[in-house]
């Protein structure tokens, strides 16, 4: 009896998300395998010679593909309605991969000035070690997109919301502003996810993924990968992972598979939690201002609703940030340190998307690396907190961040 059956056309991304993997082996499990091997045994030297060549289909080691591996890419594709995706290392390895695929010397990128941290770097840092350019403007502003793109401008580079204001860009413009010149827009996804956002659908060529957050949904693994049509991943990343190696571990691969199965309802709950916490932190008198799309008070809000959710339903994501009050900056570094080290059951660390809820201090952690022209310009300030809200019930969290915010007033 054969253990594979086509899917049908059509089904719930819910549905994909548990279903979409590679075929079974004979043996007929039903949790896909994890295949912890670093090459495969070819059946003869000629089927070996066509197989290391490319022209017949078959793995042959690890760091070119693996099945564990395969089964991610499918699932996630399917995800994001994408025709393939290429699975790296890491979230920056899946930066680097794009950048090393689409970009030479004399290139020009125009990128968001409010990306992850270690993003700006990349792109001001590394790339221009390779003759390669980036402007960097306002996440918001499409005009000055369009005032940046130079002739030789090949790429737009765009995470939202972004890290860790929340910020939202207009997927569908900037798509328009790439392509009327000739360049292609790359968006990261790692805040919501194809649970609550396919940027495809707006036009993105290139969606980039930290596995490591929301997909994976449990802080255990890195992962990353780059969403896009199959031409990119065939002709353009594969040959690079091939010789550069930025490939995903099989065993982390499929700890990915098994996060993405909960994806939705995780994406779901973490977001209705979201909303209560910044709904709360909007009223307490230690806050200045409060980050979060969820909310109507967020500039780019009706955008988000429209944005974040293929259901129709518009969800804010898992991600709050927040200023404290101080009147120097010396003040609000240290009253966010206070408020940050009250916290009993939230975690002082700067990952994000863990069922655990974790909270971190950006000026001094993941954008601490920057200058602090760089960090103003992405209005990254001493008194801001990150919340990466988890699954703990909403009243614990509440009263965790209480006792640090109430002996602010």
């Amino acid at each position: 009896m054969p253990h594979n059956k086509t899917l049908p056309e059509g089904l719930h991304p819910d549905t994909l998300a548990v279903r979409i993997a590679s075929e079974k082996s004979q043996y007929g499990e039903h949790s896909e395998a994890l295949f912890l091997t670093s090459s495969f045994i070819q059946p003869d030297a000629a089927t070996a010679a066509r197989r290391f060549a490319m022209e017949e289909d078959g793995y042959t080691y690890t760091r070119v593909g693996n099945p564990t591996v395969s089964s991610l890419e499918l699932r996630l594709a399917a995800l994001e309605g994408t025709e393939a995706a290429i699975a790296t290392s890491t979230g920056m390895a899946a930066i680097l991969l794009l950048g090393m695929g689409l970009l030479k010397n004399g290139d020009h990128v125009v990128c968001s000035q409010s990306v992850f941290g270690s993003t700006i770097r990349l792109f001001a840092g590394e790339f221009s070690k390779w003759g390669i350019t980036t402007s960097f403007v306002s996440q918001t502003d499409v005009a000055a997109w369009q005032a940046a793109i130079q002739p030789n401008t090949k790429l737009l580079f765009a995470e939202t919301p972004t890290n860790p204001l929340t910020d939202i860009c207009d997927i569908q413009a900037l798509a328009d502003v790439a392509h009327n010149a000739g360049a292609l827009l790359a968006v990261d996804n790692c805040f919501c996810s194809p649970a609550l956002q396919q940027p495809k659908r707006f036009g993105a060529d290139f969606i980039i993924h930290s596995g490591t957050k929301y997909l994976d949904g449990q802080g255990r693994v890195m992962a990353g990968a780059i969403c896009c049509d199959r031409k990119y991943v065939d002709d353009v990343f594969l040959p690079i992972t091939r010789t550069a190696g930025m490939v995903l571990s099989p065993f982390n691969a499929w700890v990915v598979l098994k996060g993405m199965e909960t994806l939705g309802i995780r994406m779901q709950a973490q977001s209705e939690r979201s909303l209560a916490l910044a709904t709360w932190l909007e009223g307490h008198p230690a806050v200045k201002r409060v980050y979060y799309p969820g909310l109507a008070s967020h500039p780019q809000h009706a955008l988000a609703m429209r944005q974040q959710s293929a259901s129709g339903k518009g969800q804010g994501a898992a991600v709050v940030s927040f200023d404290v009050q101080g009147d120097s900056p010396e003040a609000l570094r240290r009253n966010a340190f206070a408020a940050i080290d009250a916290v009993r059951v939230c975690s002082i660390t700067t990952n994000l998307g863990d069922v655990k809820t974790t909270i971190s201090h950006p000026a001094s952690t993941s954008h601490g690396r920057l200058t602090e022209d760089q960090r103003q310009a992405a209005c990254i300030g001493q008194g801001l907190i990150r919340l990466a809200v988890g699954l703990e019930h909403i009243e614990d969290l509440r009263a965790d961040l209480a006792l640090g915010l109430d002996p602010l007033q």
